[in-house]
């Protein structure tokens, strides 16, 4: 009887040691995965055993830099930034084979693969949002929680929401943008103001400095964004004209978070009717904050994720 037990006793250390083993810590580092085309550059920030959040920044042709803001959801877990080839510290390149969503797709692949991440959170501001809806439909193995930040998922949705903000600006303003689409003249100084106008409005409504972190050169890719989407926020040219994936929010069954700012070019009243989609998720909006969250009211969007963690996580 007595060896019984002992037998039972070692199977349970065993049982736990291998649970613990299960438990995944990343060390703080940066480094590059090879992928079609070049290098992927990624950054891991913190560390401890909660499951990582892999972040998605927006553009295309944008960068990981604002996501430094979100550094400290980095205290008991890391999370991941990278660059989207050919933008920001993984480089620069006008290889338009390259800059398709399913070439994308297999970029976070590939890192999620270099990193072995087993449990992890997925995050995506603006079109990041779409690029990690897309990967998550391919591959939701280990996938714990999505995270859409402002959130770009269809482009006839998106101009209808800019259609509805620019009635807001002034009539001149609403007339350099018209003619410029009249005319598929985009590069005047007229509709330059209006776009400047629009950021400000919906955008970026703080202007502040940069993080402390935020000191090497890392440079979008105006190219790359003119050539997926367009020449401003409003109005779409690029090879995402027709992009729509709202079918793909049915097929999330993880829990969910839909944040946005309050003055947002990805308005509430659209991220609601998203949420709407996915059974049990979640919605937070940002007061007095834009499109850029994480400059305009810091605090309140971490506020938001942090809630969302540890709901999804107290639940375990």
């Amino acid at each position: 009887m007595r060896s019984i037990k002992y037998f039972c006793f070692l199977m349970l250390l065993m049982a736990v040691s291998s649970c613990k083993q299960e438990v995944q810590t990343l060390q703080p580092h940066e480094g590059n995965v090879k992928v079609e085309g070049g290098e992927l550059w990624y950054k891991v920030i913190g560390k401890g055993s909660k499951p990582p959040i892999l972040m998605m920044h927006g553009g295309p042709g944008g960068t990981h830099r604002y996501y430094y803001f979100l550094e400290p959801l980095s205290s008991d877990r890391s999370i991941i930034l990278f660059d989207q080839l050919g933008t920001g510290r993984s480089g620069y390149h006008t290889d338009t084979t390259l800059m398709t969503v399913s070439n994308m797709v297999k970029q976070v692949d590939a890192l999620k693969r270099e990193l072995n991440l087993k449990e992890y959170y997925l995050m995506g501001h603006s079109w990041g949002a779409a690029l990690e809806l897309e990967y998550y439909q391919m591959h939701p193995e280990g996938v714990k929680g999505i995270i859409f930040s402002s959130p770009y998922l269809s482009t006839s949705v998106w101009e209808a929401d800019a259609d509805t903000l620019i009635t807001t600006l002034a009539d001149s303003l609403q007339t350099f943008i018209a003619e410029a689409e009249a005319n598929d003249n985009f590069d005047t100084p007229q509709y330059r103001l209006a776009d400047s106008v629009y950021w400000s409005n919906f955008g970026n409504r703080h202007p502040g400095p940069n993080h402390e972190w935020d000191t090497i050169p890392a440079p979008s890719n105006r190219f790359m964004y003119n050539y997926m989407w367009g020449p401003s926020e409003f109005t779409a040219r690029g090879i995402l004209k027709n992009y729509d994936n709202l079918k793909g929010l049915s097929q999330i069954d993880v829990p969910v978070l839909f944040v946005t700012g309050e003055y947002d070019e990805a308005r509430p009243e659209t991220i609601k009717r998203f949420q709407e989609r996915v059974p049990n998720s979640k919605m937070a909006v940002v007061r007095d904050a834009g499109h850029a969250t994480m400059r305009d009211n810091l605090p309140a969007l971490l506020k938001s994720i942090s809630e969302f963690l540890n709901e999804v996580e107290n639940k375990e």
